[in-house]
């Protein structure tokens, strides 16, 4: 490496050539720098000694001591930690981080496979595998890291954001710590040979990891200074993250591999069409990318692959716990959708669970908020796949009984998915074996009659007064799917219940600050805060109010779809059962659990008591397009294609559904109107051959009242 001659000229000299000189050097040793730091991170193939790249660094850090008004947010110099933050901001994500549903074994892989084709009104394969004309989907499959999701947003190639995926619509703004990140670019470049420009605004998302043997010497450093050692990779990546002190996160060996992105504004023409051209881009961008992936149109393919990656799974270099199968045209990714806050165009498929033996201590019972009654048994603490397990849950009595699970068994357990610990079997032994465990006769909380409803296999207490139950329904209603009242966790709830301030969510309303500062951990801030997040929850969409009330088998999904049906509260709660039976997706339990719910005289009561608190559940929620009253698309279909100007592809579907129509993925004889935006792709054409009307941006506006 050739070094300047005339450093200290550019250190040292003032004058209008000392600055230009110290300008144009600064300038060169940052691309260099990048460019060793990416060659080092991203490709694992370094040109230099760590000795002169300490060189480059150091002759930075002097010319930008000299020239302090040259010294920019990109530089190489700015990764070290600053002062410690004393909160994060919250930050609101453009785009959904959506969570992915998983699968098991390839039968569920094949589900989810049948339910892409109905969608999008496709032919199965399997139902037709001789037909030449097969229009089958690509699939991109990469490995399923296990760290922490994170998104970087660029602006003008610039790292500005840094946030966490917390509850995937709002994240916390940790940009200081995402900073010092050794392989997060600060500015974006086309350091490969891919051409394509650097998108105005680009939302990168991806994963936060720790690699085996970082990890395995961190926990040496901490064993070594008497701290605590880190459970796993994930909980050690995730944890150091969310340090208030960014020096902490800076001296954590972590790494970011992208594998996606969110919004991208970039010139017309000049998007992705595939997800595998978004993982080569940003590759040619300086991201560290999944070092493999496969594209492939057939499931074999897709097995193959992750069957490699199962035998290689102890030799990776990271945590993986399976694989994710990504349909590649972005277009029908769009097409596809989401359900209940998963996409439908993408699945996780899991590596099998991790397994180990340990024993059971007691078997203990837990009451919900519908008063089930929950048999779960604790366990000596053992470590499943990198965690400490010492709980599961059995569910319910057929199924204690069923695993036949008694106290002082020795039994299998597992990390199911890699996340939730299952009781496999009782490891049989010749010791004699407690009795079988016999479920109570009276609730264990408020010792109320407990009874099981003919066709069901749950035990409830009957008292909806008791404790636990109302514990459990406010915390409930407080949670990020439901009202989303920040600051009001489980211990908080306890304290609210015991000391008798809150029997129902209308009491939370009724709630001052002076009372809530009384609480123990409460200081007046916090009070302050939780009443103002009380009092932001009254603007709650009617989707998330129906689901906070804990109507049985009405999730966030469900609740969604009931609030696009009926459009208002009081037309659902006079809604009789043949016509709930009539909107598509709502079967006839949910329909009866929904009439039966409203009929009770105590929830109509609690629910008047809540509107007159200020709760106001509306729809479409705030920020949604505004329905025209005077449209009727009943029984009309719609297809979008292409990029819309004015409205998202979700905000334009939202307003078909709104106006009773129906909006697809695919074009057929049956579509009424295709939208098509900018780019529009195949299905612009399949329109024209099969004579549908095609409406523009402008026209579709028109159409749906909203000119």
């Amino acid at each position: 490496m050739t070094f300047s001659d005339d450093r200290s000229e550019h250190v040292t000299g003032r004058g209008g050539r000392g600055r230009r000189q110290a300008s144009e050097r600064i300038d060169l040793l940052r691309e260099q720098i990048r460019n060793h730091n990416y060659r080092y991170y991203v490709l694992d193939e370094p040109e230099i000694l760590d000795s002169e790249y300490d060189l480059l660094f150091r002759e930075l850090q002097e010319l930008e001591e000299a020239w302090p008004d040259l010294v920019t947010a990109d530089s190489p110099t700015q990764r070290v930690g600053g002062e410690p933050a004393e909160e994060f901001a919250s930050y609101r994500h453009a785009l959904p981080m959506l969570s992915l549903a998983n699968a098991f074994d390839l039968g569920e892989v094949r589900e989810w496979q049948g339910r892409l084709y109905r969608t999008l009104e496709l032919t199965r394969p399997e139902e037709d595998e001789t037909d030449p004309s097969l229009d089958r989907l690509d699939y991109v499959t990469e490995p399923k890291f296990d760290g922490a999701a994170i998104e970087l947003v660029y602006e003008g190639g610039v790292l500005r954001i840094g946030a966490t995926r917390g509850d995937g619509e709002t994240g916390e703004d940790i940009t200081t710590n995402v900073r010092t990140i050794r392989n997060v670019p600060l500015r974006l470049s086309r350091i490969s040979s891919d051409d394509r420009p650097v998108p105005n605004v680009l939302e990168v998302r991806g994963e936060v990891l720790m690699l085996r043997t970082d990890f395995e010497q961190l926990n040496r450093r901490r064993r070594d200074a008497g701290e605590a050692e880190f459970a796993n990779p994930r909980n050690a990546a995730a944890g150091s993250l969310r340090q208030l002190d960014p020096r902490i996160t800076a001296g954590r060996p972590l790494l970011f591999y992208a594998y996606g992105v969110g919004r991208v504004e970039a010139l017309a023409g000049s998007g992705f069409v595939r997800h595998s051209e978004v993982l080569q881009a940003l590759a040619g961008w300086g991201f560290r990318t999944p070092d493999r992936f496969l594209v492939a149109n057939r499931l074999e393919e897709v097995q193959a692959f992750y069957e490699e990656l199962v035998e290689e799974r102890d030799a990776t270099p990271y945590e993986a716990d399976g694989v994710v199968i990504k349909v590649d045209e972005l277009e029908l990714q769009t097409a596809l959708g989401e359900v209940s806050r998963s996409p439908r165009w993408a699945v996780a498929y899991k590596f099998p669970a991790q397994q180990a033996t340990t024993v059971v201590e007691s078997i203990t019972i837990s009451v919900g908020r519908t008063g089930v009654l929950t048999p779960t048994v604790d366990l000596t603490p053992v470590e499943v796949g990198g965690v400490t397990v010492s709980s599961s849950t059995m569910h319910n009595e057929p199924e204690l009984h069923r695993k036949d699970v008694r106290e002082g068994d020795t039994v299998l357990v597992q990390r199911a998915g890699g996340v939730i610990p299952e009781v496999v079997k009782v490891a049989r032994e010749r010791k004699p074996r407690k009795g079988r465990f016999k479920f109570p006769a009276s609730c264990p909380v408020c010792g109320s009659e407990v009874v099981r409803t003919e066709g069901e296999v749950a035990i409830r207490c009957v008292n909806l007064s008791c404790p636990a139950q109302v514990k459990e329904r406010l915390f409930h209603w407080g949670s990020r799917d439901a009202i989303d009242v920040d600051g009001l966790g489980e211990k908080l709830v306890e304290q609210l219940v015991e000391q008798g301030l809150v029997k129902d969510p209308a009491d939370l309303y009724e709630l001052t600050g002076p009372q809530l500062a009384g609480l123990e951990r409460m200081a007046e801030k916090s009070a302050q805060n939780l009443v103002a997040a009380l009092e932001r929850s009254k603007r709650a969409s009617l989707d998330r109010f129906l689901t906070a009330l804990g109507i049985r088998h009405v999730g966030i999904h469900v609740a969604r779809v009931l609030a696009r049906e009926f459009g208002g509260l009081k037309p659902l709660m006079d809604a009789e059962q043949e016509s709930l039976e009539e909107v598509h997706e709502i079967g006839p339990e949910v329909a009866s659990q929904v009439v039966a719910f409203f009929s009770r005289a105590e929830n109509r009561k609690l629910i008047e008591r809540l509107l007159a608190s200020g709760l106001s559940p509306r729809w479409p929620p705030e920020g949604a397009p505004r329905r025209a009253a005077a449209v009727d698309l009943s029984g009309t279909t719609f297809v979008f294609t292409g990029e819309l100007a004015r409205l998202t592809r979700d905000e334009a579907k939202l307003l078909v559904e709104s106006l009773g129509g129906r909006a697809t993925g695919s074009v057929s004889s049956k579509t009424d109107y295709v939208v098509a935006g900018q780019v529009a792709g195949s299905k612009l054409e399949k329109a024209r051959q099969l004579g549908v009307e095609i409406l523009d941006e402008a026209g579709f506006l028109q159409l749906v009242g909203q000119e």
